[in-house]
């Protein structure tokens, strides 16, 4: 029998049976094009229960991990807001962007640049932003664009909450109740207010963020749910506080981290300078340093119950298949470790990042990968994903590989860098090690063995048995190492 005649113009018509074959192809061979949600923390560490820590609880943030896949040595480009917020959107490193500090302005730097947000909406995605994405002031800035990118988004939402309007509520050290309240950007200072999620500018952040998702649900999206905590101030409501008893919160002796800087190149714990140490603060109690820690752990599990509502949107409307969901933060934070407190170093506890990725193209469920990766590569890896071409002017490299059912060999290192007009460093992270150069070496050097001393206890950069070492990781950071 034919697969087709003709009729009486002389067209050729094809049986029914065949041309819904055909259509059902068509449909089926067609391209997803996913949404994604990209989910930012601020001062995250991975104090989290799916990177092992037990104590911390974030169920939801675990849930994620179970979904897909969990980097456990991700790294970002520089341990300060910014900077490394910069870096993440334009795909860039802070050298090739020059955005060094939090005052800079990307657009003035470098003013043609694509950014993610630029990018998918030239792909006819809704890009929207709420809260945090870019760098602000916290909590001066909550409320308001901050440093934010205009041309990133076509919607920006800034909510402000009770923890930005009842300021001078706030608990600060020293001091407690009659601590000064200005600067508490970098302070040690909580609140823990009997109240609703919603009432703080996390909660309105979430809120808004489903909102979003529910009045887009029908085109392609990308939307930037940013979350101020757990950035000092440490304000979260009671409920939250309520799951971490004080007299559970554990402080790491100062007496060892004394011990352990011993053999650190001074230039390694500047910014607020060793003279005050320990926590940069006179004065600061260990009873006071235990409050704000589990102050620290109490706004972690706020943002993970924040977490929560957005994976329980992307549900309710049918859209967990179809959304790529990247949950990220910007750095990691000191809580106590070394008698330090904050970020702004090149030690594995300051620029070793939470880092999961699920939902479409994740091939993989609870998968773990244990290769060094870079924050840096989110810009391809979203561009690949949603089945695009990635730049080549994009430094990072594509994780989609780790997405799926596939073997793969990656062989490249995570650097990051700390700037200060006098005092800059790079450090490069392999499968095995950490090893740092300040000033080229002129200031000292720093080498760990991952392997044996997590915990980053024992320079070996000066032992003689480690110096091929030290010159093999030496010549592999030397192209990224601009000093200014």
């Amino acid at each position: 029998m034919k697969a087709f005649c003709i009729n009486l113009q002389g067209h050729y018509v094809f049986p029914i049976g065949i041309v819904m074959a055909v259509l059902f192809f068509s449909c089926a061979q067609e391209p997803v094009v996913p949404n994604i949600l990209f989910i930012a923390t601020d001062d995250l560490n991975t104090d989290l229960g799916c990177y092992g820590n037990s104590q911390v609880i974030t169920p939801n943030i675990d849930k994620l991990a179970q979904m897909g896949v969990r980097f456990d040595n991700a790294y970002c480009q520089f341990p300060l807001c910014g900077p490394s917020r910069a870096s993440i959107m334009t795909g860039l490193r802070p050298n090739t962007t020059k955005f060094l500090g939090n005052r800079d302005s990307i657009r003035k730097l470098k003013p043609d640049v694509e950014t993610m947000g630029q990018f998918f909406q030239k792909k006819g995605y809704y890009v929207g932003r709420v809260g945090k994405i870019y760098h602000y002031n916290n909590p001066s800035a909550i409320g308001t664009d901050g440093h934010d990118d205009t041309l990133s988004w076509h919607e920006r939402f800034n909510p402000k909450g009770i923890d930005k309007i009842h300021e001078d509520r706030i608990i600060r050290f020293p001091g407690g109740t009659t601590g000064r309240k200005g600067g508490l950007g970098i302070s040690m200072a909580y609140w823990d207010p009997v109240s609703e999620d919603s009432e703080h500018t996390d909660g309105m952040v979430a809120d808004r963020a489903v909102e979003m998702i529910e009045r887009n649900k029908d085109q392609p999206f990308f939307i930037a749910a940013g979350f101020f905590n757990p950035h000092c101030p440490y304000v979260a409501p009671k409920k939250y506080f309520d799951l971490y008893p004080l007299e559970d919160i554990a402080m790491p002796s100062l007496d060892e981290a004394k011990e352990d800087l011993e053999d650190v190149p001074a230039m390694a714990m500047t910014r607020h300078g060793r003279l005050r140490w320990p926590y940069y603060f006179d004065g600061i109690t260990m009873d006071e340093a235990r409050r704000c820690k589990q102050a620290y752990y109490a706004s972690v599990s706020f943002i993970d119950a924040q977490v929560g509502k957005l994976i329980a949107a992307l549900e309710n409307n049918n859209l967990l298949e179809n959304t790529i969901i990247v949950f990220w933060s910007d750095h990691g934070y000191f809580l106590g470790e070394k008698g330090l407190w904050y970020k702004a170093k090149n030690f594995e506890r300051s620029v070793k990042v939470p880092l999961i990725i699920s939902g479409y193209g994740v091939d993989q469920k609870n998968k773990v990968i244990k290769d060094p990766v870079e924050l840096i590569d989110l810009f391809p890896t979203l561009v690949q994903g949603s089945g695009n071409t990635i730049n080549k002017e994009l430094e990072g490299s594509s994780l989609i590989p780790f997405l799926k059912n596939t073997s793969y060999t990656w062989d490249k290192p995570a650097v990051s860098q700390v700037f200060y007009p006098d005092r800059q460093g790079y450090s490069i992270r392999t499968g095995r090690w950490r090893y740092t150069e300040w000033m080229g070496g002129e200031a000292g050097r720093e080498l760990y063995d991952h392997e044996n001393d997590p915990e980053e206890i024992t320079n070996l950069a000066n032992h003689p048995e480690y110096q091929y070492i030290v010159n093999d990781l030496s010549a592999q950071l030397e192209p990224y190492s601009i000093y200014y």
